[in-house]
């Protein structure tokens, strides 16, 4: 794959702004590693090589185990994942495909269980935010393969 457009030198400004996003992410409510669960799962969902790829080895550099990772695309059939987890995974999957869903009550309902209000924001600014990332590497086809987690920037 040939990538169409280097989008951090082309707009530089949206780049940091986008990074700027990251920033806020962590260190907000919800915990580092299912920051990281849900922007895999999302970036599943929309076929996001690049993304997947990097997020995976995140959760790997956290200490993930293999188990989890490889059934992540069937978590409702596993019980590999915690009601926590679930509820945000279904919150993903729902504000992810938000055309389609339109995020109906019983999917808040359940996330509302098991987070805050400020979580519950901060969940979804996670999933707009992977959502966008996802959209730009699809569009200008980031290369999936070359990231590397830096360990200090893994909490």
């Amino acid at each position: 794959m040939v990538p169409r457009v280097d989008y951090q030198n082309a707009a530089p400004g949206a780049y940091r702004a986008m990074l700027g996003l990251e920033q806020y992410l962590a260190a907000c409510s919800v915990e580092t590693s299912l920051i990281h669960l849900i922007k895999l799962r999302a970036s599943q969902l929309n076929g996001c090589a690049y993304c997947i790829d990097m997020h995976w080895k995140d959760l790997r550099a956290l200490g993930e185990g293999e188990q989890r990772l490889y059934s992540l695309n069937a978590w409702r059939e596993t019980p590999f994942y915690s009601e926590r987890e679930r509820a945000a995974l279904a919150w993903t999957e729902s504000v992810t495909r938000v055309g389609d869903t339109h995020v109906p009550d019983d999917v808040f309902e359940e996330a509302r269980r098991h987070f805050s209000e400020t979580e519950l924001v901060d969940l979804t600014l996670a999933v707009a935010t992977i959502n966008a990332w996802n959209r730009l590497a699809i569009s200008f086809r980031s290369p999936a393969g070359t990231y590397e987690p830096e360990p200090s920037a893994v909490r």
